[in-house]
């Protein structure tokens, strides 16, 4: 198993939106022909490169060491049956709570990890 190291946790944030409100953090690539960040002068805010990029045995692993898997409903948990040492079942946010139950009672049977199992819970349920 490899060691799972982001290069970048913090957001790239977008030039100037410090500075003005109606120009949100969220990145775009500056165009300007002046542009600093783009030229990528020295003290100028980083751009995001193909070198930021994860490891290609580790991207999108979950810390626990399996890939997320979404599920909708019971059935979609079979499809797990086999892959249970790889993948992590991650219920949709759309499922109800009656049934998220069925889900997590099926998962336990498949021995199949749920990330989000206490999710949309009652207090009294999760116990």
């Amino acid at each position: 198993m490899v060691k799972i190291v982001k290069k970048r946790t913090k957001r790239f944030i977008r030039f100037q939106s410090d500075r003005f409100d109606r120009v949100k953090p969220n990145w775009r690539k500056p165009r300007g022909i002046d542009n600093r960040v783009r030229r990528r002068f020295a003290g100028s805010r980083p751009m995001p490169t193909i070198g930021y990029g994860s490891d290609k045995r580790t991207k999108y692993l979950l810390p626990c060491g399996k890939y997320k898997f979404r599920v909708e409903n019971v059935r979609d948990l079979d499809m797990l049956l086999m892959s249970n040492h790889k993948y992590a079942a991650e219920i949709a946010h759309t499922v109800s709570s009656l049934k998220r139950k069925a889900i997590i009672e099926r998962a336990k049977e498949l021995a199949v990890r749920v990330i989000n199992a206490s999710a949309k819970m009652r207090t009294e349920e999760r116990a």
